[in-house]
């Protein structure tokens, strides 16, 4: 099986969490574009949908879908988003696409988080996937000389500009062995958006796709 068939097959999994009458939250990435593809199948249980990101709101319009914002709708009752690396914690490393900050606000208002990924994306320890950060431009190289001196990489994203018109530093061979006290150290330094672990506001719900089937792990 390729990895575009345990994507569709956790995407599809995740369809069965949505309920009618849903404020249903939407993120972003290659997984997701899946599950877009997909909703229309549910259209009549979804009654709002907010989306974390211009290229899956775009997506969402092609299938037909009104896109509301969040300070329309409050809270989300059901947030799905994928994830670059997710441990058996349900912790995770977002932000690949560069929509972590609207991805973490989305998690953060929702009642219930599923995380769709396929087996590639669940690791022991989270790291090994560069981590994403959103800095506002004029702090971007006091941020990096803070990650420095932590004996990370960071490397600015050439060329890259967030929804929020930020810029993204992915950091290489950072140590996140404890992914709570990380990202909360992290998110002290000035100039620094949000960082892309989701270790404070987990996901609920993981399910990984598989040659065997789709697992469910929840918190």
């Amino acid at each position: 099986m390729d990895a575009i068939e345990k994507k569709r097959n956790a995407a599809r999994a995740s369809l069965e969490f949505i309920e009618p009458g849903m404020v249903l939250g939407v993120g972003t990435g290659s997984t997701v574009n899946e599950l877009i593809a997909m909703l229309p199948s549910v259209r009549d249980k979804i009654d709002k949908l907010v989306s974390s990101s211009k290229a899956s709101t775009d997506l969402l319009a092609q299938h037909g879908f009104e896109v509301a914002t969040l300070n329309e709708v409050g809270d989300v009752d059901l947030y799905i988003d994928g994830a670059d690396e997710a441990n058996k914690r349900l912790h995770l490393i977002k932000g690949g696409g560069g929509a972590l900050t609207r991805e973490k606000v989305l998690a953060g208002a929702a009642r219930r988080f599923v995380c769709i990924v396929d087996e590639s994306k669940f690791v022991g320890m989270l790291g090994a996937f560069p981590l994403p950060v959103e800095v506002i431009p004029m702090a971007q190289a006091f941020v990096a000389r803070k990650f420095v001196k932590l004996r990370a990489q960071p490397i600015w994203r050439e060329g890259f500009v967030t929804d929020n018109g930020n810029h993204i530093l992915d950091v290489h061979e950072l140590n996140i062995s404890n992914p709570l006290e990380m990202e909360t150290r992290l998110n002290q330094i000035p100039g620094v958006l949000t960082v892309g672990i989701f270790a404070h506001r987990s996901a609920d719900v993981l399910l990984i796709a598989s040659d065997e089937g789709v697992r469910e792990l929840r918190a």
